[in-house]
Formats: C-alpha cells, structure tokens, sequence
C-alpha cells in the first residue's frame, strides 16, 4: 500500500532505509511514549521491523515529507490485524516533525485506506494518558474513548497508564485518500 498526502507520501519500509529508520525513530522522548519500541532502538531493531511480514488486513508504513527540498523521512505510521475486522493504529514522529500536523495528515490517509481497501470494521488505537497530543490526533479524526487500561512499554519496562480509543468504519467518511496498492 502507498498514499499520498499534500505533503507527505506513506510507502512500506525497504531493508536497506534501515539505518536511516534507526536514526528518524532513536528518540528518547519518542520511545517513551510507544509500546512496542525497545529502547535503546539499535541497527538491528530497525533491519527486524522492516523484514516482518504484513497479513493481508495490515499496513506497515514509513512517512516522508515533502516539505524539503527532497522526500525526508519523519516517522511510521500502520495498522496491525487484531482479528474479527478490528485493527490498532500506530504511529509515531521524530521530534523534528511533531506540532505540524503530519501526523493527522497520515493516519486520516491510513483510516482512508482501511476504510475503501481494507476488512476492517474498527480501528482501535491507544496512547500513554500523557500523551495528550497522540489523543488530539485521534479525536480529529472522529476517534472516541471506549476504556483505559495499563498498557506494557517495552522502552520503559513497565505497564504504563493507557487510554483505548476506537473508530468505527461505518462513522462519519472522510474524502477518500489516493491511493495504490501493491499486491
């Protein structure tokens, strides 16, 4: 899968942007605030993520900006498959990009996505309760609180005080994203 965005394009990661991933994702303050990103993010982390396999229901996508004088990579964004037509959003930043709105930009072009061309029915996403900028993202897009609950950091090495948002597919669309699909 691929969109683009008046300023940024969304494409699955190749082996070879791992250093580069490395270097965009390596924040402290950006490890901190997602569940899944061991800290610190080494080489090899970067070369694992981008050679895992993608079910037929899930995105897995790096964010390139366009706002440079070439395509610069400021993030990731993906859909992961939990089953029944439910997907969990993620999507992270660098530093340097956050404030700017790339992030809504992306994930309204991800739930676009999920929406023409995916099985998903719902789209669920949480954030760590202090990360209010994460939670603004998702209630622009229509997003709503449907629990809270502890949730694992690997980076921090603890269950961290979570909330659960959701997006039902039926709710209010959106102008559809371009997009193409790669098979």
């Amino acid at each position: 899968m691929f969109a683009r965005t008046k300023r940024l394009t969304l494409r699955p990661g190749w082996p070879e942007e791992a250093e580069r991933l490395q270097q965009t994702i390596a924040h402290e303050e950006v490890a901190m605030k997602l569940a899944r990103l061991p800290w610190p993010y080494t080489h090899a982390d970067a070369e694992a993520f981008l050679s895992m396999p993608r079910g037929e229901a899930e995105a897995r996508l790096l964010i390139l900006s366009h706002d440079h004088d070439y395509p610069r990579m400021i993030g990731g964004i993906g859909l992961t498959d939990q089953g029944v037509g439910v997907a969990e959003l993620g999507y992270w930043l660098t530093p340097s990009a956050w404030g700017r709105g790339y992030a809504t930009e992306a994930a309204r072009a991800v739930v676009d996505m999920a929406r023409h061309a995916l099985p998903v029915r719902r789209i669920e996403a949480r954030h760590h309760l202090d990360n209010l900028p994460s939670r603004r993202v998702l209630e622009k897009l229509g997003f709503r609180e449907i629990r809270r609950e502890a949730s694992f950091s690997l980076a921090q090495g603890r269950a961290v005080d979570s909330a659960v948002l959701a997006l039902d597919m039926g709710e209010e669309e959106e102008v559809p994203a371009r997009m193409a699909i790669a098979a």
